[in-house]
């Protein structure tokens, strides 16, 4: 039975008394126990802010890449390695722990490289010179300069790795030292590549925490500079911007949140086209990717009524496909949800689908497993659009969806997708541009991105799940109302904006100009 430390002040440490137990999801077994009882949070706090957060700012952002290179390197180096860890703890196949890692190693990369592009300065700029008055010389400037306390980081259990390096990249480079804690049910994955990171990557004292267990009395102990960044449920989201420290200190808090993503087939569609493949490709992808456990997974799928039958008839032969089962055979394509309690969820939520009545049109739910924590692909069919309650309104975060009719119009449309209430991504499959073109300005003000998929693209788009660094990752509503990642503007939510008035040449020398 391994024993999870924590990583805090500049040491491992074990935590007391009771521990949490983490499971093999393939077979149930217990494989790991972790505890963060009796651990000083208040002090690990202080280390961030006092040894911390002066390292970083002591480095230019050419620097601070340096180190997000260094960490992505441990990551691609230990790789094999991390792979077999996520299917033992997550149930993950080898292409859903790829997914994760990878994705992990890639977004540290990206933003080493933004950074040269930064340069050798440790602020930046926010925009040109404002002149105040009758004369030239009197102006004002914006400036960002890193917060002079710690990024905590409360990330998913789906995306160990993913998800705490995007977040630690950001935090990193922005000059701002970061405290970790990943899903305590998922947690080996990101325990391992917190030792990678600190035996090989070169982080300055300080600059990286691991909490690994329980948030225990983290957040009564956050002050005014510290920031909470999460990624999780919408009622948990709710307990700690609620949080009696953070609104006393007015803590700023970003939330990644529940996401009732949809993919919208358009009218004009040909059955058998490469939009249409590229269509069913996308939707059986994120039915079936990590066992459809994705903030991005696509939970809801409109198809225009004349398209109905060819359409799902689609989705049903590539379902067919799929093979569930131990995430470590190499035919398998849909491995086990992560956790217990992840089972539960499903297996209830899927009942209550079918209690709302929409109709089962695809997935035999004894197909799966008896042993450990599988649930069978499931497909749904509900023909009350926009008044299907159930389905706009509670995610089932397994390998679940949902195919709604609509009449082709745009009005129908985008009336059905917002009734989501905010989604991190949606994604339109059409080539009418004039057809689309509305939809997506419709759309926009509900969502965090929005993909159109079309032929021009049918070979070359990085998929509908897929969150690129260089891009926005966030949503309004039920989504969370936050934002991460999109490259430079990833940065500002760690930084301070500051306008200084002064005379303009003194302040070209001081700060610089513009680009």
């Amino acid at each position: 039975m391994r024993i999870l430390s924590s990583y805090l002040s500049g040491s491992w440490q074990r935590g007391q008394g009771h521990s949490n137990t983490l499971f093999n999801a393939a077979t149930g077994a217990p494989i790991a126990e972790t505890s963060t009882a009796g651990l000083d949070l208040d002090a690990a706090l202080q280390y961030g802010r006092d040894v911390g957060g002066p390292a970083l700012r002591s480095l230019t952002f050419t620097e601070r890449g340096a180190l997000l290179t260094a960490m992505s390197v441990a990551l691609r180096d230990h790789r094999e390695a991390l792979i077999d860890l996520a299917a033992e703890n997550m149930g993950a196949t080898r292409g859903d722990a790829k997914f994760d890692i990878d994705g992990a190693s890639g977004t540290l990369a990206f933003y080493g490289q933004l950074a040269s592009r930064l340069g050798d300065t440790a602020w930046l700029l926010d925009g040109d010179q404002i002149r105040l008055s009758r004369s030239k010389r009197f102006v004002g400037q914006h400036i960002l300069t890193p917060r002079r306390g710690v990024a905590i980081h409360i990330n998913a259990f789906n995306f160990p790795a993913w998800n705490m390096a995007e977040k630690a990249a950001c935090a990193l480079l922005a000059g701002v030292p970061v405290l970790a804690k990943p899903g305590t049910a998922t947690a080996l994955t990101a325990w391992r590549i917190a030792q990678l990171w600190v035996e090989e990557a070169g982080l300055p004292a300080g600059a990286f925490q691991l909490l690994c267990g329980a948030v225990g009395s983290l957040l009564d102990h956050v002050q005014p500079q510290d920031c909470i960044v999460f990624t999780g449920s919408g009622d948990t989201a709710v307990k700690i911007k609620t949080h009696p420290q953070v609104l006393a200190r007015n803590v700023p808090v970003n939330v990644e949140a529940d996401s009732l993503n949809a993919a919208v087939l358009g009218p004009d569609v040909e059955v058998g086209s490469d939009t249409f493949h590229m269509f069913l490709t996308e939707v059986i992808r994120e039915l079936t990717q990590k066992a459809g456990q994705k903030c991005t997974a696509i939970r809801r799928i409109l198809i225009p009524a004349a398209l109905l039958d060819d359409a799902v008839a689609g989705l049903c032969e590539r379902l067919d496909q799929h093979v569930i089962g131990d995430p470590t055979d190499r035919l398998t394509t849909i491995g086990a949800l992560s956790t217990p309690s992840q089972k539960r969820d499903v297996d209830a939520g899927v009942a209550a689908l079918e209690a709302s009545g929409a109709e089962r049109i695809w997935g035999d739910p004894t197909s799966a497993p008896a042993a450990g924590y599988y649930v069978a692909p499931q497909l749904f069919l509900s023909k009350d659009g926009v008044n299907a309650a159930f389905v706009h309104d509670h995610e089932v975060f397994g390998p679940v969806a949902t195919v709604l009719p609509y009449d082709g119009s745009v009005t129908e449309a985008a009336a059905i997708v917002a009734r989501g209430g905010g989604c991190l991504v949606t994604s339109v499959f059409a080539d009418d541009r004039d057809w689309v073109g509305p939809l997506l300005l419709e759309m926009a003000p509900s969502h965090g991105r929005l993909m159109w998929g079309s032929a021009r693209i049918a070979d070359q788009g990085t998929g509908h799940g897929a969150v690129m660094p260089g891009l926005m990752h966030g949503g309004p509503g039920r989504a969370g109302g936050g934002a991460e990642l999109g490259g430079e503007r990833g940065l500002t939510f760690y930084l301070q904006r500051t306008a200084i008035q002064g005379d303009s040449a003194l302040l070209k020398r001081l700060f610089g100009a513009a680009d």
